[in-house]
């Protein structure tokens, strides 16, 4: 739960933007969205309790790709897709509310409780009736298996995250095979995050199997439905009631997920297809959800954020901090956002934080000096030795030619134009290289094929748990990537996430958070942009489902249905 997972970025620019003074804001429009609460805490689902909602039924539900792994703690697993798709069959310990607390998740374990303070010791107390789908009773083993999967001390695991494992010094058996004891070494504030997904020791157990056993389908599951059938000829997976899961029956028979892309999708909603679509800030999609009959637009605030990720890896041409910050200041921020999502939620605020999601009570703005100036981005460049050679900057016989990857979504495939335009007036050349958005992470970004790209964060309930592993740098492996696609980061900045998780009291470490993204602004690894509306459209008669807010890990399958 601590990671945030990736997305693809979405939002179109309409052609007449591509410009320097893009400008999309103002003024009402069909594809504007209505006012929404601009706090965390509330979503739009259309709650509806039991009796309400229709026994059967299959939720026709899009994404954006096949899963890349079934198992979400392996560095390609790490997506939203895939998630989407392992939330429904595999068991989580703590699950999110939409003012992003959290709470256990009964159905998996009984009880949880905080045994000693110092050392830090947690005791899980595991539903009885809680059992994986090859019979065997959920235990403590499975608890170990994940902590040594994920502590970090085996690189043969290609984990998306350490974060959190690396500070348990042992989990062991309590009174019986139900009752877990993990004991840290060192405190670690956001514990709730861990063994969200639980996967079982038969995964984690062998490198092999945790890095590739698992990339076609899940062996083994623990959830309110399993798997149906995978068809990779449709792109479709469907999952079905598992009637062996011990905890409140779901309301859907099945789910039946598509892999479609995104402007496709008002279509599909049109014309029955699909019962459910995230809107992705798609101008064309709230456009036409807003006027198609027995569809309701629904909106809350979510953690769903754009930002732009430099590679500062070894040998790389982005590799010095300050031609990164040279660049942050070339970049108009401000006109990117209005192009994108400014005919639909106008003017809209620049994202000034690397950890914190606007709507939240932590959130400060801590940008700094480094804002849109063209005039110092040249001056700094003109200092760092790259000098103007015709249309473009060289130095030392080499040009200032920066790859952007684009996923191939209208979005990501704009903001190169915008990004290509605006670089340019500075004198850094911007090529960009269209892939499918199924290789964009797993051949690109995961493995820093790329200088520049665009994509979305969507963060969890955990902030600190889901940054550090995206922040901070395996100096000694930089092979361990873990999130960190940019490979831009420091000792200090090391030092200070690891100070940061093991602080208990929420206030302390709320401002040890801003203070590292401080920091991490002024290392130019990554620029944030902006921030989402979050607009979902649902058939009119989907209950308890919709905008999510910060309910999304995992999504509660359970109570979604049918109205009668």
């Amino acid at each position: 739960m601590g990671r945030r997972k990736v997305l693809a970025l979405a939002a179109p620019v309409l052609a007449a933007a591509l410009t320097l003074s893009a400008c999309g804001g103002g003024g009402g429009g069909a594809g504007q969205l209505p006012k929404a609460d601009t706090k965390a805490g509330v979503n739009d689902i259309n709650p509806q309790p039991d009796d309400k909602i229709k026994d059967g039924g299959t939720l026709q539900f899009p994404i954006d790709s096949p899963s890349a792994n079934w198992n979400q703690n392996e560095v390609d697993g790490n997506d939203v897709a895939s998630a989407r798709l392992s939330n429904t069959v595999e068991p989580w310990v703590f699950v999110e509310n939409a003012d992003a607390s959290l709470s256990s998740n009964k159905d998996i374990v009984s009880s949880v409780d905080v045994a000693s303070t110092s050392p830090q010791v947690i005791e899980y107390k595991i539903n009885p009736k809680a059992k994986w789908s090859n019979g065997r009773a959920i235990s403590w083993e499975d608890f170990q298996a994940q902590w040594k999967a994920l502590n970090g001390t085996n690189s043969a695991y290609q984990v998306a995250s350490t974060t959190g494992y690396e500070d348990i010094g042992n989990v062991e058996k309590g009174s019986d095979d139900q009752d877990v004891k993990v004991t840290f070494s060192k405190p670690f504030g956001e514990w709730k995050s861990l063994f969200s997904p639980l996967y079982p020791k038969e995964l984690n157990s062998d490198p092999n199997e945790f890095n590739t056993g698992w990339v076609d389908a899940p062996k083994i599951t623990a959830g309110p439905f399993k798997i149906g059938k995978i068809d990779q000829t449709a792109k479709t997976v469907e999952v079905v009631r598992d009637p062996n899961w011990w905890g409140k029956k779901p309301h859907l028979d099945s789910i039946l997920f598509k892999v479609l892309t995104r402007p496709s999708l008002p279509d599909a909603m049109a014309s029955g297809a699909i019962d459910v679509a995230d809107t992705n800030a798609l101008l064309d999609a709230i456009t036409r959800y807003k006027t198609m009959q027995n569809v309701k637009l629904r909106q809350a605030v979510a953690p769903d954020t754009v930002h732009m990720t430099l590679n500062g890896g070894q040998g790389r041409i982005l590799a010095d901090q300050k031609l990164r910050q040279a660049i942050f200041k070339a970049v108009d921020r401000q006109g990117i956002a209005n192009a994108e999502i400014g005919k639909i939620t106008p003017n809209p605020p620049l994202l000034g934080n690397h950890i914190y999601a606007q709507g939240t009570k932590e959130y400060q703005d801590n940008t700094g000096d480094l804002k849109y100036n063209v005039d110092q981005a040249k001056k700094d460049l003109d200092a760092l030795g790259w000098k103007m050679n015709g249309q473009y900057r060289s130095k030392d016989g080499k040009e200032l030619d920066v790859t952007y990857v684009s996923s191939s979504t209208p979005a990501s495939d704009d903001t190169g134009k915008i990004l290509q335009q605006q670089l340019a007036q500075v004198g850094v050349k911007v090529t960009i290289n269209a892939v499918p958005t199924a290789d964009f992470f797993p051949k690109y970004i995961n493995v820093g094929n790329f200088d520049l790209c665009t994509f979305r964060w969507i963060a969890g309930s955990t902030p600190m748990s889901g940054s550090k592993g995206i922040y901070s740098l395996d100096l000694q492996n930089p092979a361990n990537v873990q999130q960190n696609y940019g490979h831009v980061g420091s000792q200090a900045i090391n030092d200070a996430f690891t100070k940061a998780v093991g602080e208990l009291d929420d206030t302390k470490r709320a401002q040890m958070a801003n203070d590292i993204d401080k920091q991490l602004w002024d290392i130019a690894g990554e620029l944030p942009l902006y921030q989402l509306p979050g607009a979902v459209a649902t058939k009119a008669n989907v209950a308890n489902y919709g905008a999510m807010g910060f309910a999304t890990n995992p999504i509660d399958y359970i109570n979604i249905g049918f109205t009668k």
